[in-house]
């Protein structure tokens, strides 16, 4: 079966959104790439700092409510039936809860052919990067960088700590199937 979704989990500043364009520019076949990035601008600015949508604490952690919950299984449920309406995916996404977020994708995502990949990166070398990027809460790369891989099962991980977003994109390109 052809691989329909790629499901890049990492913490941010990870080098997820630089694999994610390398796929597209490198796999054969057009792949939309969607980002919870994109989910989060895409909500109200009322719910991008208050406890029912998703918060930035101080200290890097993000608090999501119930409200961003609920945006978040449609936003999930709406790319699997993209997928299974025939458009190739690369979802690039932080697995907060580890396994749990797993899991809520596997549920959405069953029936279709998805590679899972890990996203690793050091985390002074994250923090680096998120420091450079000048839009992130300071200290989110480092809070994150191991808590989204707790109990997350991978068909490959690439490391970008010190490898460029083409050449994990070139590993992952390999692993998928048409």
């Amino acid at each position: 079966m052809a691989t329909q979704v790629i499901v890049l989990n990492g913490g941010s500043s990870s080098g997820k959104s630089g694999i994610s364009r390398c796929l597209q520019a490198i796999l054969p076949d057009p792949w939309l790439a969607l980002s919870v990035d994109t989910l989060v601008e895409a909500m109200p600015a009322s719910l991008r700092a208050s406890d029912a949508g998703i918060e930035f604490a101080p200290d890097g952690q993000v608090i999501v409510g119930p409200e961003f919950r609920t945006l978040d299984a449609a936003w999930t449920e709406g790319i699997a039936a993209m997928a299974r309406a025939g458009a190739r995916v690369i979802v690039d996404d932080v697995f907060l809860g580890g396994a749990v977020s797993q899991q809520r994708w596997q549920k959405a995502l069953a029936g279709l052919d998805v590679l899972w990949v890990g996203v690793m990166c050091d985390s002074a070398v994250a923090t680096g990067r998120e420091i450079a990027r000048g839009d992130r809460v300071r200290g989110m790369a480092a809070w994150q960088a191991e808590v989204v891989h707790e109990g997350v099962a991978y068909d490959l991980v690439v490391d970008s700590t010190h490898t460029e977003s083409l050449v994990c994109a070139q590993t992952i390109a390999t692993r998928v199937g048409g």
